[in-house]
């Protein structure tokens, strides 16, 4: 099997539950609806969008995503703390809409995809920020780095579809200084300025359908 089929999940046991749920700050508390939705997700890619954008040139901005990747997430709307994701995408994916960029991309100046094929960000810790954002903490891997990120996902809704499928609708962004992870490619502009940007604002429009329960 393609290892990013799209829309396959790596399955794994629930962890236990806890004797009490955790909570955010003072006066914050999960809204006790959720607990239905705890549980084994994945993302939907048709409906998904794993992204970033990034200064170009001082004035523009260019933004692109990842369109082949596997997801593995672990939902608890009673104690967010037990809250758990892992998203490993393929870094040969990247998609900005033009094939000359794409290509510059992937190559050794930036990603480097023949020598590093994917990127992982794996949890490692979740709070509740407000009734309806999320506080995940997490390592982001690329190339051969690792480094701490923090992600704010704000909840967006939960629905069952005419399918019958279950889908929960999160936003999640952040943004890292690419050098930290080695990417560290530039080109000077004649006003003295970055070609690119350091900065990079990654994002992440996630639609997760519910994992079925196994025989």
């Amino acid at each position: 099997m393609n290892l990013f089929t799209r829309g396959a999940s790596v399955r794994r046991s629930a962890p236990p539950v806890a004797p009490h749920p955790t909570v955010g700050p003072p006066g914050v508390r999960p809204d006790p609806a959720l607990a239905a939705l705890t549980g084994e997700w994945m993302i939907d890619p048709a409906h998904s969008r794993i992204g970033f954008s990034v200064r170009h040139a001082l004035v523009t901005t260019v933004r692109g995503a990842f369109t082949e990747y596997r997801s593995r997430l672990w939902f608890d709307g009673r104690d967010p703390s037990r809250s758990r994701a892992e998203i490993l995408l393929s870094t040969a994916s990247v998609d900005t809409g033009v094939e000359q960029r794409d290509a510059h991309l992937i190559g050794r100046d930036f990603l480097d995809a023949a020598s590093y094929p994917h990127m992982r960000f794996t949890s490692t810790a979740v709070e509740l920020a407000d009734p309806d954002v999320y506080r995940m903490t997490g390592d982001l891997t690329i190339k051969n780095a690792t480094r701490p990120v923090v992600l704010e996902l704000t909840y967006i809704g939960h629905v069952t579809d005419p399918f019958g499928y279950e889908r929960a609708g999160f936003d999640g962004t952040t943004t890292i200084d690419r050098s930290e992870w080695g990417l560290t490619y530039n080109a000077r502009l004649a006003e003295g300025g970055a070609m690119v940007s350091e900065k990079v604002r990654l994002q992440f429009d996630i639609a997760a359908i519910r994992t079925p329960a196994a025989d």
